[in-house]
């Protein structure tokens, strides 16, 4: 188990300057964790460098983006991409002739998943393929970036690859009864991980979070020696999520979504970090805050922990930044609903007993209950009703929030990393938001 090490102390200015370099390595898709890390590199002068996972053609084969889709990409990030494929998992992969994941479960039936077998080491062998085409083409892109990189340029390494849910429609069904499901439509989620499609998740998700960082960190091995040698750094930062203390009832505590089963593999991700730190690495996990973003919009009730981020903010922050905040914030509610009365009921919701009796950090992650998972569905709904309009949402202004804030805390921690794993807290949030550093995210 790693050692709880929240960041308690602003982290000083980095010592990345102009014409240092941040290599993103996931590609950016809307608005999310890693945009916040981008900008705060371009607010300090830095080169974007990004890459991109590829697209897969018809066939199913994984090719380069094309000219459009580059200068689409491009255009996103503010960067030059790398166009080489750095798609992550296996579950595309006919590993020594075997057919794909996805295809041995093209028929398959969600009633079916307790049952559901795959060909004999077929699953194996497509992790291997899978690994091996990622630290080919990592070798690949380490070439290009020694090439327009200089040795005495510092780098930060951004690992920002997470997910891995296979591709094939029978998931999705049962991931809506896992995290959407009350009455007869729940299923706990343990059922599900102990069954063989809950175990070819678990080492997808091992493959495409955890194990892309080890890959990552040994495919740049000439890269960190060349420009350590020069007297430069390079540094690596990934993203973690491992809970998040929040204010409850007016104190400060570690809670969690539950279920998230992708929890074990950002477990393995910290694992990978610690090694890689006692190598003399400076490799980072930083353990962020729930935000709402479309790709976490499948973890209904994530975005419950963001509310009290309002009241950290209120805590540190001069009363007239918040106060205009907190005006956007009620600008968004239906008429006579308040943002005390939000807070209020999300506090309501973090302060359960049914919580408390769940949620432990020495276990975690947690599997859901019944009882917790229409609690918290129950909360979401009732949150998401105080809205005026479902597509302005607080949760949405507050995500901005944690995204922007982390970003520039990763950037300055990732130059001397207390830790190989730090929690980046609503209230080390609200510190930075209080200081000049945190100037222009409200």
């Amino acid at each position: 188990m790693t050692e709880y090490r929240p960041l308690q102390q602003l982290p000083d200015p980095a010592g990345y300057k102009a014409g240092d370099v941040l290599v993103l390595v996931g590609e950016l898709f809307g608005r999310g964790y890693a945009n916040g890390l981008v900008d705060e590199a371009k607010r300090v002068g830095m080169t974007v460098i990004g890459t991109t996972v590829g697209r897969r053609d018809s066939e199913g084969t994984l090719r380069p983006l094309t000219a459009e889709e580059l200068a689409d990409a491009e255009a996103l990030l503010g960067g030059v991409i790398i166009n080489i494929p750095l798609e992550a998992g296996f579950d595309m992969e006919s590993g020594d002739g075997f057919p794909s994941v996805a295809e041995q479960l093209k028929k398959a039936r969600p009633d079916d998943f307790a049952t559901i077998s795959f060909i004999e080491e077929s699953v194996e062998k497509a992790c291997a393929a899978g690994t091996a085409r990622f630290r080919a083409n990592l070798a690949l892109l380490e070439t290009e970036l020694l090439k327009r990189i200089p040795a005495g340029v510092n780098i930060l390494v951004a690992h920002s690859m997470a997910g891995g849910i296979p591709r094939a429609r029978v998931f999705m069904p049962l991931l809506n009864r896992i995290f959407k499901g009350t009455g007869d439509k729940y299923m706990a989620s343990e059922v599900f991980w102990d069954s063989p499609l809950g175990r070819l998740c678990d080492s997808s998700f091992n493959e495409v979070t955890a194990d892309t960082f080890r890959y990552l960190i040994e495919g740049t091995a000439t890269l960190r020696e060349r420009n350590s040698g020069a007297g430069s750094k390079v540094c690596y930062s990934a993203y973690g999520y491992h809970g998040t203390e929040v204010l409850v009832n007016g104190k400060y505590r570690w809670q969690s979504y539950t279920p998230y089963v992708q929890g074990f593999a950002k477990m393995r991700l910290e694992e990978i970090a610690s090694e890689a730190a006692a190598k003399g690495i400076p490799a980072t996990v930083f353990n962020c805050p729930e935000i709402q973003t479309n790709s976490s919009a499948l973890f209904l009730g994530v975005e419950i922990s963001l509310y009290p981020l309002l009241s950290a903010i209120r805590n540190e922050v001069d009363a007239e930044t918040t106060d205009t905040l907190e005006a956007r914030c009620q600008a968004m509610l239906k008429e006579g609903e308040t943002v005390a009365n939000l807070l209020e009921r999300a506090d309501r919701y973090l302060s359960s007993p049914i919580l408390e009796r769940i949620v432990d950090f020495a276990t975690w992650p947690q599997h859901n209950t019944r009882e917790q998972a229409e609690l918290m569905l129950a909360a979401s709904a009732e949150l998401m009703e105080l809205h005026a309009d479902q597509k302005q949402l607080v949760c949405a202004e507050l995500s901005r929030i944690v995204f922007l804030t982390t970003g520039r805390l990763m950037l300055h921690s990732s130059w001397n990393p207390p830790a190989s794993t730090v929690w980046l807290n609503h209230d080390i949030i609200s510190r930075l938001l209080a200081d000049q550093s945190g100037a222009g995210i409200i």
